[in-house]
């Protein structure tokens, strides 16, 4: 006969709550290293994105998420969403949270009170 006949070796012995209790350390750090390296930093970068997106104002420059680059005209509270001119002449409404970036800041206009 070619084929030799396989035996079935005996079960090995079930590891039970010993072992459970060994790797549940190393699951707490795994998680505490993916927090600290994953959701942390992604949470903060989008807290930044929100507080950049509050602070636009008219005059801005900026750059979209599609990489057009204009210069803010009108900021509309209500809707969420800018007008944003990119050439003389040529306005286009965009979301505010497609701003990737502000290139330049206009400083409020000072009181002459």
């Amino acid at each position: 006969m070619l084929i030799s006949p396989a035996y079935a070796q005996a079960a090995g012995a079930n590891p039970g709550a010993g072992a459970l209790l060994s790797q549940l350390p190393f699951l707490l750090l795994l998680f505490a290293i993916m927090y600290f390296f994953l959701i942390r930093p992604q949470q903060k970068k989008v807290k930044e994105h929100r507080a950049m997106v509050e602070a636009l104002r008219r005059g801005d420059q900026v750059v979209t998420q599609g990489g057009i680059i204009g210069k803010i005209s009108k900021v509309k509270d209500g809707d969420g969403e800018v007008e944003v001119e990119i050439a003389d002449g040529v306005k286009v409404r965009v979301v505010r949270s497609s701003i990737a970036q502000v290139v330049s800041k206009t400083e409020p206009a000072a009181n002459t009170n």
